[in-house]
């Protein structure tokens, strides 16, 4: 059974985060979350606090969504709204597909860059993770400070400065100590989204201004290959936008979720 958090009431709102994350990311925006739906905020598979996946489970996204789909079972839960970010925006999309999603809220969702983007990421995220593993045991002394959490931080987060310290220095140690990493990222980064035709659920596609990491023109690529799907800039934020903007993510989130507005003839 992957970890999880579960708080609030309404319809189930699964959260999945990106690539050595946890799903402690979702903190800034889960109380205005919880007040309209059961927020389920889960950790992957060999991040945070998950176990691995078994033994010869082959890395990547199919893998990644077999595991979501099977801890949805566990819970009893047929269909959810999904919110993922990076990697866990396309598996989200990838829920969809399946058919266990009611609708779909991707931000900044991996799998629509072309190969020069796509190195870029991963040579980008495998720096982060080797500095990461470097500083973990400094971490408090390293991030107290405004300047080292932008120094470290300013890559994946449009504001982190606003980034509270302790939450700083976790997040830092579980990307540090992910096992599910190295291999998790050599299989996705040489993968592509595909197939989005054969989703038939609202979808909404929002990129962060300020994401250096997956660069905001891959936002129109998505909705390119999704029909229906709408695309919403979050201005001034990064590529993980939780801190950026509480409000704002957390609104982009519950209108993706809602009922689309019925229109009088």
């Amino acid at each position: 059974m992957l970890n999880y958090h579960r708080q609030g009431t309404g319809e189930p709102l699964l959260l999945v985060h990106g690539i050595g994350s946890r799903w402690q990311v979702w903190l800034p925006v889960l109380e205005r979350l919880a007040a309209e739906r059961d927020v389920i905020a889960v950790d992957l598979p060999g991040f945070a606090a998950s176990p691995p996946s078994p033994p010869g489970t082959p890395p990547g996204i199919p893998s990644l969504t077999d595991a979501l789909e099977r801890f949805l079972d566990d819970l009893r839960i047929d269909t959810t709204h999904v919110g993922g970010n990076s990697l866990g925006g396309w598996l989200a999309l990838e829920l969809a597909k399946r058919g266990r999603a009611r609708s779909v809220t991707a931000i900044s969702p991996a799998g629509f860059y072309n190969d020069r983007e796509a190195v870029h990421m991963r040579t980008s995220l495998r720096l982060s993770v080797r500095v990461a593993r470097l500083l973990a045991p400094n971490a408090e002394l390293i991030l107290a400070s405004a300047v080292g959490r932008t120094a470290l931080m300013g890559q994946l987060t449009g504001r982190p400065w606003k980034v509270p310290v302790q939450d700083a220095v976790e997040d830092l140690r579980a990307l540090a100590a992910a096992p599910g990493f190295d291999a998790t990222l050599d299989s996705f980064s040489r993968e592509r989204f595909r197939d989005g035709e054969a989703i038939d659920v609202p979808v909404t596609i929002a990129w962060g201004q300020r994401d250096f990491l997956l660069i905001p023109r891959q936002g129109r690529r998505a909705v390119r290959a999704i029909p229906g799907a709408r695309l919403v800039t979050l201005r001034g934020c990064g590529h993980v936008p939780t801190y950026d903007d509480p409000r704002l993510v957390a609104e982009v989130l519950l209108a993706g979720s809602r009922p689309a507005p019925i229109v009088a003839a």
